[in-house]
């Protein structure tokens, strides 16, 4: 019996989970905050308005490139132990910003991390948690995400605004870095080394979760039979009409939200006239959304009940065009919320959906990275059109009437099919049930 099974024993969530959802969040936290920061830089350095959404390519390129290797990664190691290493990575990331080096190049470091961090989350939440638990499981690490969006957002708002780049202690760590080889004059130094901090955080966290103890049979690494062993896997789990339904939504909806965080800087920057700092903080709106509605799911919502979730996509995608065409302030706030909200409630039992069935039908490791690669490659699709419209002088009102009735209508497309399928399986199975008493 694997960790998987025995978690299904338990009365409640296993011993380590919760400092596992702690690790998670310091992790995540550092890197929202970080993509604030390095935003900030970007607009220190004078660069154009359309280099802000590659930051998130960039980082995002790694999920989609190594996905064949990161399954096999994760499943090879302790996935805790994975995990420290990996928030190794994203400090060297950090260091080399304050080296010098090219804003996107730096934060694609950190992507590097982040990719490999991923999958050995996940995988590890899906080996320590029972099927019967795992909405409940996801609820919480949704949360957790979310809520390191939220606080990410205002704490990298924090650490661009005056007050904290004003301090004496940034203008004298300004001046030790500008005195380096190579290292700029920058006025947001000691942000990135307060962020160093959260990493460091983050790592020792990870070193004190217990192993699952599941083990799988070793792989592998010649590069075209890790390829072809993940082309085989991604069939299997898009073939699956769970697997497929529930892939297929959570492409869709990480594709919308890593693309919503800079629709809703730019929408705030140019409809409500907001700086960076105080446009972070309505990032935090959508967050507060999220952890609403996964907080609902994680308890109201059974695995067996998923499906039914999906119609939030629909409202959540014919939200959008409401907030586009919002002046206020005090309205977009709640609308924003209500953004995050349906977005969550749909979100969290279909990922656990998924994660049941990747697990079944694949491995933690490899159904994770088979998942980061489809929704990966969603945002990098996303953000690309996203940051060539932006390139094209596209107004953000249209644009987000455009983002918004086009995720409404690809959900109302997946229910449609769906509806489509049971009716044909429940349609078959009268033939046969008809056919068996016939003889």
């Amino acid at each position: 019996m694997g960790a998987h099974d025995r978690g299904v024993a338990g009365a409640g969530l296993p011993p380590g989970f919760h400092r596992l959802i702690a690790a998670q969040f310091c992790s995540a936290l550092a890197d929202n905050a970080l993509l604030i920061v390095t935003i900030a830089l970007l607009v220190e350095q004078g660069a154009p308005a359309w280099w802000a959404p590659m930051l998130k390519f960039g980082f995002t390129l790694s999920y989609v490139l190594l996905a064949p290797v990161v399954g096999p990664l994760a499943d090879a190691w302790p996935k805790a132990r994975l995990m420290a290493w990996m928030n190794a990575v994203k400090v060297l990331g950090v260091l080399a910003l304050l080296a010098g080096w090219p804003p996107l190049l730096a934060f694609a470091v950190v992507g590097f991390g982040a990719a490999a961090y991923a999958p050995a989350k996940y995988g590890l939440v899906t080996e320590m948690v029972g099927a019967n638990r795992l909405v409940e499981a996801n609820g919480w690490i949704e949360v957790s995400v979310v809520s390191a969006a939220l606080l990410g957002a205002v704490l990298g708002g924090a650490l661009v605004s005056p007050w904290w780049t004003g301090q004496d202690a940034a203008a004298a760590l300004q001046q030790v870095l500008t005195a380096l080889p190579s290292a700029p004059a920058s006025a947001l130094s000691l942000s990135l080394v307060a962020l160093l901090a959260v990493y460091a955080l983050a790592s020792w966290l990870n070193v004190g979760i217990p192993d699952s103890g599941a083990r799988y049979p070793a792989s592998g690494i010649h590069p075209v039979a890790l390829v072809r062993t993940f082309v085989a896997a991604n069939r299997t789990l898009w073939r699956d009409p769970d697997g497929g339904l529930s892939l297929a939504v959570t492409t869709i909806f990480w594709g919308l939200g890593a693309t919503l965080q800079f629709i809703v800087l730019r929408w705030a920057a140019d409809v409500l006239a907001l700086p960076l700092d105080r446009a972070a903080y309505l990032q935090a709106a959508v967050a507060v959304g999220v952890v609403i509605g996964a907080s609902a799911a994680g308890r109201w919502v059974g695995l067996h009940q998923a499906k039914r979730m999906l119609v939030a996509g629909v409202v959540l995608g014919l939200t959008m065009p409401l907030v586009a065409e919002t002046s206020s302030l005090p309205l977009a706030l709640p609308l924003l919320v209500v953004v995050g909200a349906v977005g969550g409630l749909m979100v969290v039992p279909l990922n656990a959906l998924l994660q049941h069935r990747g697990c079944v039908l694949l491995s933690a490791g490899r159904s994770i990275a088979v998942q980061g690669f489809n929704e990966n490659a969603s945002v990098l699709a996303m953000l690309a059109i996203y940051a060539g419209l932006l390139a094209l002088d596209v107004a953000i009102v249209p644009l987000m009437w455009g983002f918004g009735l086009a995720i409404a209508v690809a959900i109302a497309a997946l229910m449609l099919l769906e509806r489509r399928r049971v009716a044909r399986a429940s349609q078959a199975a009268v033939v046969q049930a008809t056919a068996e008493r016939a003889v």
